[in-house]
């Protein structure tokens, strides 16, 4: 082999071994641009780019690829009666999470999670809190409205509970706000009532997609819907967000 050739086969090994190194770091390609020639023919050389921008990976892609595997799920009876199902919405970067137990009328109807009169109520909690209802996320236990409002059966809860699973270990939050019996008792793994849970924060065990262990505090609390028939418990549930507005105070 010539020296030519030699020298021309290290500098091919050398970038195919720089191509695979970029690759394992998760950069989806470097851009080359080769000389070229100007209008008098001189050749002059353009400078590779000394940047190289990685492949960006957010919590939206990864909720956005969760609903896509939920798909137009037929995984429970509950499929049957539905008109949307109802997946979650809010900030995918929230310190912040509320979770209820089903949609209702209203939620079916428009494909969004608490918009009915108790949404309403919900809002204007969180709004009290000093937030938006952008800057949390907002989702249920289950995704589909069980017949009449009726209360999630055990086999419904069982068969989408992993998705809301999914969505904490995907949003990472700090605090879970548990709202009323069904979403506290399906989070706890516990058949305490509401009364007994609420007013103190217990830690939800998760780990992570990448092995990472944590604790998440899970603050139940009443469902705003037991509100509207119970108005005199607001001031419980205020008590318990100002629980809540402390403990994520003292993680800034």
């Amino acid at each position: 082999m010539s020296a030519a050739k030699e020298s021309a086969k290290i500098i091919l090994d050398n970038l195919r071994a720089y191509i695979q190194m970029y690759r394992e770091w998760g950069f989806e390609g470097v851009s080359v641009k080769w000389p070229v020639q100007d209008d008098v023919g001189a050749r002059r050389a353009v400078p590779l780019p000394t940047t190289v921008q990685p492949t960006v990976h957010s919590n939206a892609d990864d909720l956005t690829a969760l609903r896509d595997e939920i798909g137009d799920c037929m995984r429970c009876k509950l499929s049957s009666g539905r008109t949307h199902l109802v997946f979650g919405t809010g900030d995918s970067e929230a310190d912040l999470m509320f979770i209820g137990e089903a949609p209702g009328e209203d939620e079916d109807r428009q494909g969004k999670p608490f918009v009915g009169k108790a949404g309403q109520l919900l809002t204007r909690i969180i709004e009290a809190m000093g937030l938006k209802r952008e800057e949390v996320y907002i989702a249920n236990i289950i995704k589909c409205r069980p017949p009449g409002n009726r209360n999630p059966e055990p086999d419904e809860i069982a068969t989408c509970s992993p998705f809301i699973q999914r969505q904490i270990e995907i949003l990472r939050p700090k605090v879970i706000c548990a709202l009323g019996t069904f979403a506290a008792q399906t989070l706890l793994g516990t058949g305490q009532k509401i009364s007994q849970l609420r007013g103190r924060f217990h830690n939800l065990p998760i780990l992570f997609s990448d092995g990472s262990p944590a604790g998440i505090k899970v603050m139940p609390t009443f469902h705003p819907a037991y509100l509207l028939r119970n108005p005199d418990d607001k001031k419980r549930v205020w008590g318990d967000m100002q629980l809540i507005m402390r403990e994520l105070r003292s993680d800034r």
